[in-house]
């Protein structure tokens, strides 16, 4: 085959190819990049609700805790029992707390030189007047509070504290629980979120008070230089960030009463798996669709050169006079088919033309020979 065969074979079988693409695939794209912006957005609108309801579910379940325990201590603190400052007293008043609320391990009073006036748990009495929950109700706060590992339990507990004031409101000393915050911690780590998802829960200085690697929570891992803290101090909501394996997480955060913040996270690939797969689907679908178009395109383009082809060699023909080429296309119904026939209908009148003046040439020799 000749190049210029060749490169009008390339150029049908581009055309054909254009053709077919432009009618095929770009209605296809089109809808790919459509449903794929309306399932983004779906799938937005349900990461939000989502893990927005899950942080704000648990960060209403912690304030409403720390809330129960702040009724509980104020109650006390205006009984008679520990008001009246009697380390006998107190102490059997205090038993009964630890009694009742089974959360709480330890209770106890502390005068307003910091001395240990009574306890629960019947132990020696300590100073405490250099904890900082102590310190914080003799600088006037309602509430003094600290997460801090116990010494016993060697677990994170929780230590509320509040004013013991006469009719007055003078101060006359402090009351403090220290709680467990095991069945707290353990709300938040077995809420789940997903697959990959979790939640856990900082205190305002960004140390952990309850996280799903019970390492995290037991040395009280420091996370202030960690995404969702920096986020939190910046007043945002939601953040996305890389952890510490290397993924990329989605994370909502909500601030509590106390100023602690809770964080609920979901890995990014899971959050958008659905796109991911309906874009690979999308993917396999245009592969097939454009092998599926070549092939058609070459097999379409080989049926229509080679009888134009032909048509083309046999005109050529009829040109030069050369009027013994057999038409095969005649006998095709379509276009290709009816220029067939124009084509021989051509012939066949050259051939009576040719006829004609020949007998007319032929004729008038004959005359020239008779004179």
């Amino acid at each position: 085959m000749s190049d210029k065969k060749i490169q009008r074979k390339l150029s049908i079988f581009q055309k054909m190819f254009l053709t077919m693409m432009l009618v095929s695939v770009i209605p296809l794209s089109t809808i790919w990049v459509v449903s794929t912006n309306t399932s983004t957005y779906q799938i937005n609108r349900h990461i939000d609700s989502q893990l927005s309801g899950v942080v704000t579910y648990l960060a209403s379940y912690v304030d409403s805790w720390v809330d129960m325990n702040k009724r509980m201590l104020l109650q006390n603190a205006a009984s008679n029992d520990i008001q009246s400052m009697d380390s006998t007293i107190q102490s059997q008043a205090l038993a009964l707390i630890t009694r009742f609320y089974k959360w709480n391990y330890l209770a106890f009073t502390v005068d307003t030189k910091g001395n240990n006036i009574g306890r629960s748990d019947g132990k020696p009495l300590k100073f405490y007047g250099d904890r900082s929950y102590v310190k914080q109700i003799f600088s006037g706060e309602q509430f003094g509070k600290q997460v801090l590992i116990g010494k016993t339990s060697g677990k994170p507990a929780f230590v509320l504290s509040t004013a013991i004031q006469d009719n007055r409101q003078k101060i006359k000393g402090v009351l403090a629980i220290a709680m467990s915050i095991t069945d707290l911690s353990e709300r938040i780590t077995n809420t789940r979120i997903g697959r990959s998802g979790k939640a856990f829960l900082m205190d305002n200085d960004g140390k952990i008070i309850a996280h799903q690697s019970p390492e995290y929570t037991e040395s009280r891992k420091d996370f202030s230089s960690h995404a969702t803290f920096k986020a939190s101090m910046q007043g945002q909501h939601s953040v996305e960030y890389v952890d510490e394996e290397g993924k990329k997480v989605i994370a909502y955060l909500k601030t509590t009463s106390d100023g602690w913040i809770m964080v609920a996270q979901l890995d990014h690939d899971e959050a958008y798996l659905a796109i991911q797969q309906s874009n690979n689907d999308a993917m396999i679908l245009l592969s097939i669709t454009i092998v599926l178009v070549t092939i058609v395109a070459f097999l379409l383009a080989r049926r229509l050169s080679n009888p134009i082809r032909n048509l083309t060699r046999v005109a050529n023909d009829i040109s030069m006079g050369s009027l013994t080429e057999e038409i095969r296309e005649v006998g095709r119904t379509d276009e290709l088919g009816a220029l067939a026939q124009s084509i021989d209908r051509l012939g066949t009148s050259v051939k009576l033309a040719i006829k004609k003046l020949s007998e007319q040439n032929t004729g008038m020799a004959n005359k020239t020979d008779k004179s």
